[in-house]
């Protein structure tokens, strides 16, 4: 039997997409199709911003989408071993915040050591980090225009955010 899944393929350990894998173990051929197409804007201007973390109090990821956009970056202009000679360090020397594990995952792989990817969604999130949060620096978001605003509204309004 063939199924058709409208879904962006995702690899895991194995290089392969974890439902293809376990509908196979059914006996089940599956194909996926994405469903949404996908385009990065500002990545020149997010470069600039990553490459000054002193002008940030931490870094704040809500989707695998915007740990891509700093592999682009990172790849785009060669920045790739400027991130691990100095970049990196200083990134890990402030919070960067995580929703959920698989997120965390990513940012890992890019050699970023996370916190509250316990939290599970943006407003627990928003509350993990209005009760650790004390610097007077802004914390960079890199996020999609289809973004929900609790996580913006919430550090906004304890003014340890600014976008």
């Amino acid at each position: 039997m063939k199924v058709l899944l409208l879904k962006d393929p995702k690899e895991d350990d194995c290089g392969q997409d974890p439902y293809i894998r376990e509908l196979g173990l059914y006996g089940l051929e599956a194909t996926l199709i994405p469903v949404l197409s996908f385009e990065f804007w500002s990545l020149p201007s997010f470069l600039e911003k990553l490459s000054h973390p002193e002008g940030y109090g931490g870094l704040i990821f809500t989707s695998p989408r915007a740990v891509e956009a700093v592999e682009l970056c990172l790849e785009k202009d060669n920045k790739t071993e400027v991130w691990r000679k100095s970049l990196q360090e200083k990134w890990n020397a402030k919070s960067v915040y995580v929703v959920g594990n698989a997120t965390a995952s990513l940012v890992n792989k890019i050699g970023l050591h996370t916190e509250g990817e316990n939290c599970g969604n943006a407003e627990k999130l928003a509350e993990y980090i209005c009760s650790r949060e004390s610097s007077a620096l802004p914390l960079l978001f890199p996020c999609g225009t289809l973004k929900r605003e609790i996580l913006p509204k919430m550090l906004k309004d304890k003014a340890s955010f600014t976008a």
